[in-house]
């Protein structure tokens, strides 16, 4: 793999996650699944341009056969939180057909092309291997598809670029040359039991755990990928639904405008409230006034867990190839934020005689796109023995 361009994206219904490994070099970036149309009449010029962040103020045109509108130029990630106009992901959105998916996908590679090239302001970035994921609920019917709209040439123009001299424009030409779809829960698993570098076995108890049966539940935005794993490989009777945090932090962010006056940017700012801990759960609606906010979070928390929950015994009890599970492993985003009102729950459903003993791993939030990269990695050196060995027949 050897001087091989890799790039795996996690493409979240709340965060876009991305790794990537060019040659030695080794990227990590993530942006809220936010956008907005950007507007020449209300852009606000900041003050000191030494003090933006470009990577907080992504303005972006795509050029590509991806997308319907070829024309619109958009705020995304943390700069489109801050937009009136922000526009966040619906419940059931369907990423294959979104041309958001398109834009944040290819926003956030060619702002990596622009990371690995500081002083160019055209840039040809090849990508030999992008791998993405897709919900249980989509990925059978949508993988194919999505991949052929991955595939090829996208222009990513980066417009009022901090630092770069007038017409402050960066321009990214990505060629993806090939590219992988995983399911995610699947990925997630790929995360848990392989190495990040060697791709060897790195859990071995865990492997030999799906000889009887894992359920793995990957609760991220708006859905929750249930995978059931059977002897190392995923079974095709478990799906996902489409189910999760977003309709909960909606919910959290109505009553603290009603109630408190004070309006979130996005999603992404409360979840990072949340991330922080309970000593944060408050807002300062007006200077100097502090107001706790635990009263509207944690209801909604302890909703979700016992939603989640009942989803995970829908799952053991209606597929007969994942029936003996001896694992229920808890990943995702999302069932970080709510641990402690899963394990919570959990301690009752136990007394009730319905136990979900969960594990909780170690960067749940990262295992799809670690995941991800794994089946970059693989794919890769799959690709490469079959050209090695095709040279070595023709000699």
């Amino acid at each position: 793999m050897e001087g091989k361009n890799l790039l795996a994206v996690d493409c979240g219904n709340s965060w876009y996650k991305a790794l990537s490994s060019d040659d030695g070099y080794y990227g990590d970036y993530q942006i809220p699944n936010a956008i907005s149309l950007y507007d020449e009449e209300f852009h606000e010029k900041p003050y000191d341009e030494e003090d933006i962040k470009f990577e907080e103020n992504l303005i972006v045109e795509l050029k590509s056969h991806a997308i319907i509108d070829k024309r619109e130029v958009f705020y995304i990630g943390k700069a489109a939180t801050k937009q009136r106009d922000v526009s966040l992901t619906g419940f059931n959105n369907q990423k294959v057909a979104e041309d958001r998916t398109y834009i944040l996908l290819f926003g956030l590679a060619a702002f990596h092309a622009i990371c690995i090239n500081p002083n160019e302001t055209e840039i040809h970035y090849h990508i030999d291997q992008l791998a993405v994921s897709l919900p249980t609920t989509q990925y059978k019917q949508m993988k194919e598809k999505f991949r052929q709209q991955l595939l090829g040439t996208h222009t990513v123009i980066f417009h009022k670029v901090p630092g770069v001299s007038d017409p402050k424009e960066i321009t990214v030409k990505l060629y993806v040359e090939d590219v992988i779809i995983g399911a995610e829960g699947a990925c997630a698993y790929l995360g848990l039991t392989r190495d990040q570098d060697t791709l060897g076995i790195k859990d071995d108890d865990l492997v030999k755990d799906s000889q009887k049966g894992i359920i793995i539940g990957d609760l991220g935005g708006d859905s929750v990928d249930f995978v059931g794993i059977k002897n190392n490989k995923p079974v095709a009777s478990v799906e996902g639904e489409t189910f999760g945090i977003n309709q909960f932090l909606d919910n959290i962010i109505q009553k603290v405008s009603k109630n408190e006056f004070y309006k979130f940017d996005s999603r992404a700012e409360l979840e990072e409230k949340l991330a922080a801990g309970q000593s944060e759960w408050y807002v300062e609606p007006f200077a100097g006034v502090r107001k706790d906010i635990s009263k509207y979070i944690i209801p909604q928390l302890k909703s979700l867990a016992i939603k989640y929950l009942e989803h995970f015994d829908r799952v053991r009890s209606s597929s007969s190839e994942i029936k003996g599970a001896t694992r229920y492993i808890a990943v995702g985003g999302a069932a970080k934020l709510a641990q402690k009102q899963i394990q919570e729950v959990a301690v009752r459903w136990a007394d009730r005689g319905r136990p979900i003993q969960l594990t909780f791993p170690e960067n749940m939030e990262k295992l799809n796109v670690h995941g991800l990269m794994i089946l970059a990695k693989m794919k890769q050196i799959k690709a490469q023995t079959e050209t090695e060995n095709l040279i070595s027949v023709r000699n």
